[in-house]
């Protein structure tokens, strides 16, 4: 294989596997807002926070055992310190999707709770791969 492809291909592996992550966080997050708001009683916006944190920290698990294993942390505290990061970047843009499009739905009543959360995820997936590969899990030597 030629040198220019690998990165490429290595990109397109590690996207793919981070769709895996993301369709098992996408499980996740509806199980998560289903049980908030049926068995707790939770309203929809703080049940689609609640459900939202849920999947992040699932999705830090897996993307760090899976998608980034490659990426070795050198200080025991790393991965303390990417878990932070993965919850500023991919948590801040999930919960900020998902709350925008949960209150603009909800306000509207276009679709249902689950439907926001399905659109916020697909909108919100690309950016969240980009700010994980090229942030939270980039190493000292800029590998990518």
């Amino acid at each position: 294989m030629k040198a220019a492809t690998r990165p490429m291909r290595r990109t397109l592996e590690r996207w793919v596997r981070s769709n895996a992550v993301g369709a098992l966080g996408f499980c996740v997050q509806l199980f998560a807002v289903y049980v908030f708001i049926r068995s707790f009683k939770i309203g929809p916006l703080l049940a689609t926070a609640l459900a939202v944190k849920t999947a992040v920290l699932h999705n830090f698990i897996w993307h760090h055992l899976l998608t980034w294993r490659d990426r070795h942390c050198e200080k025991w505290s790393d991965p303390l310190l990417r878990l932070l990061a993965f919850n500023v970047t991919n948590g801040g843009v999930s919960m900020a999707g998902n709350l925008f499009f949960a209150s603009l739905i909800l306000d509207r009543q276009w679709i249902s709770v689950l439907g926001a959360n399905l659109l916020a995820i697909a909108v919100c997936s690309s950016v969240n791969f980009v700010l994980s590969d090229r942030i939270v899990f980039r190493t000292d030597g800029g590998e990518r």
